[in-house]
Order: C-alpha cells, then sequence, then structure tokens
C-alpha cells in the first residue's frame, strides 16, 4: 500500500489522489448573481445531499491552490445567500466544461456556455433551461475550513423548490436515471457517464436482517472460487434452508451427484467443484440453488 502524510506532499498531488479515490461525484452547476445582478454559472464536484428533511444540500467552493484565491460564487452566495444547483446530465457536459474556466467576473458563464437562464420562482438567480433537475436554495450556512490554497469553503444550503422535467420520470414517480442520464466527476479529466451498463441494483433490504458473513461455514467465507460479491449475496439472505431442504435439493440436482462422490476422497477438490457449481447458481441469480449447493 502506498501511505501518504497529507502534510508531507504537495496541496496539487494530495487533491489528484483525493479526487481520484473519493468518486464518482455529483456535481453542482451552481448559478449565483453578484449584489449587480450579473450571473454566473459554475460547477463543483465536492458536493451532495445531506438531509431530507429539511433538503439540505452542501456544497464546496475551495480556493485555488495557484494564486489562493476564492471564486465568484462564493462571494456571490456571502452576498445574498441565494443559491441554484442544477444538476449535470451528458447532454450538457461540454458546455459545463466551457462553464468551469476563470472568466473574469464581469462575463456571464450562461453567454459562454449558450446554456439558457430561466426564472426561478423563489430565489434570483436563474435556472439551467438544460439541465432535467434544478433546485432552488436558501444558503444557511458557509463554514471555512482553512485559509490556504485548497481550502474548502461549505456551502450549506436548505432547498425551497425543486424543478424536474417530466421526461426523466418513469411511471412509479421516480426518477429513471436511465433517462436523467447523469454525469459523475472522478480525477483529473476523467467523467462517468450514470446509465445504461454502467447501472447495476443492489437488492437488500435495509429492514430485514441479513445472515452476515459471520453466520456463513468457513469454507464458503475462505472460498478460493467466489468473489467477495458473490459470497455476500449469499451472506445478504435472511435464513439458512432446512437440513430436509438441503437433502432434498442433493437428491434432485443431476449436477451434484459427481460431485457429492468426492466429498469421502477428496476434500478440496469436493469444495472446488462445490463452489464453482454455486458459483453458476448465482451467475443466475439462483441464490437459494447457491446456498443449498454450498451446504452440501
Amino acid at each position: 500500500m502506498k501511505t501518504i502524510i497529507p502534510n508531507e506532499i504537495e496541496i496539487k498531488d494530495l487533491h489528484q489522489f483525493i479526487v481520484g479515490a473519493i468518486a464518482p461525484r455529483p456535481i453542482a452547476f451552481a448559478s449565483t448573481v453578484n449584489e449587480n445582478g450579473q450571473t454566473n454559472l459554475a460547477p463543483y464536484s465536492f458536493f451532495n445531499a445531506f438531509s431530507s428533511n429539511p433538503p439540505i444540500l452542501v456544497f464546496s467552493s475551495n480556493r485555488k491552490v495557484k494564486g489562493n484565491t476564492t471564486k465568484d460564487t462564493l462571494h456571490n452566495v456571502e452576498a445574498n445567500g441565494e443559491v441554484v444547483i442544477n444538476v449535470v446530465n451528458y447532454d450538457i457536459v461540454q458546455q459545463m466544461a466551457i462553464a468551469s474556466v476563470s472568466y473574469p467576473s464581469d462575463i456571464s458563464e450562461f453567454d459562454k456556455s449558450g446554456l439558457t437562464p430561466i426564472a426561478s420562482q423563489f430565489v434570483k438567480p436563474a435556472r439551467v433551461k438544460e439541465s432535467p433537475v434544478q433546485f432552488e436554495c436558501k444558503v444557511k450556512e458557509i463554514i471555512t475550513l482553512g485559509e490556504h490554497g485548497g481550502a474548502g469553503h461549505l456551502i450549506i444550503c436548505e432547498v425551497v423548490c425543486i424543478h424536474i422535467n417530466e421526461n426523466v420520470i418513469d411511471d412509479r414517480n421516480r426518477i429513471d436515471p436511465n433517462k436523467l442520464d447523469l454525469v459523475g466527476r472522478l480525477g483529473r479529466a476523467y467523467y462517468v457517464r450514470a446509465s445504461g451498463n454502467a447501472l447495476f441494483t443492489v437488492a437488500q433490504d435495509q429492514e430485514i436482517i441479513a445472515l452476515g458473513f459471520d453466520k456463513l461455514p468457513n469454507h464458503i467465507k475462505n472460498s478460493s472460487v467466489l468473489t467477495g460479491n458473490q459470497i455476500g449475496l449469499i451472506a445478504g439472505l435472511t435464513k439458512f434452508p432446512t437440513e430436509e431442504e438441503i437433502a432434498d435439493f442433493g437428491r434432485n440436482t443431476p449436477e451434484l451427484a459427481p460431485i457429492l462422490g468426492l466429498k469421502t476422497n477428496s476434500e478440496s477438490d469436493f469444495y472446488q467443484q462445490l463452489h464453482l457449481l454455486a458459483q453458476q447458481f448465482i451467475l443466475k441469480n439462483e441464490l437459494e440453488a447457491a446456498f443449498k449447493t454450498l451446504l452440501q
């Protein structure tokens, strides 16, 4: 393992290790106005949702490492306490990149990026018309984390209104991630598209107590065949099958017959073949069958 002590390396290198490891990060496309009514639009990937009641979003506007200066967004939210956080989907990622350039304060990133400002209902900053979800926010608190280059300013925002493009909502009245097609930020110039083959589900009911790894026999936990994720699927089940169910499965599963014959001759070969068969059931999402196989 490479070991890093933060105060022993340059900030630019530390930053890249952090953003490379903490990823992908959602992007807050923050729209603000200054005291003179001039607009600003800038993306921030130190961002997330932190509460639903009250609805709280938090993003960080960091001091620039080079020059130790702050950004227009921070000045604007300090001046008027309002911001619109627009999400970034694949359709506007290149325009977002243009808006990330450090233009002079009197230049509008809306003009530079070609994105369309539309009026908000409860705050002064404009929304980005092309963004599929827009959060109108009042700034509750700004927490300064340091005074040197790279230091963040946590901007804690309470959502007062949400606008969602109806085209991204499914028939269950939930946002469809494939229709939303969000973009996330990684390290350096890397981004990720959160749709299509990149999506997968993890079906684990948080209210139902799972067996857990600690309840599994050692030969399962220490398997040289099954991956940690595959064992995790078994550990996520809620109960062991009965001895009768295990025996009945063994008698009625033809693939098990030659494997069971190895049990008295070679324990290592037995478990190897048993786990390979269980893996096939797991790959077909037949978890109960896989568990009964492993318990033979």
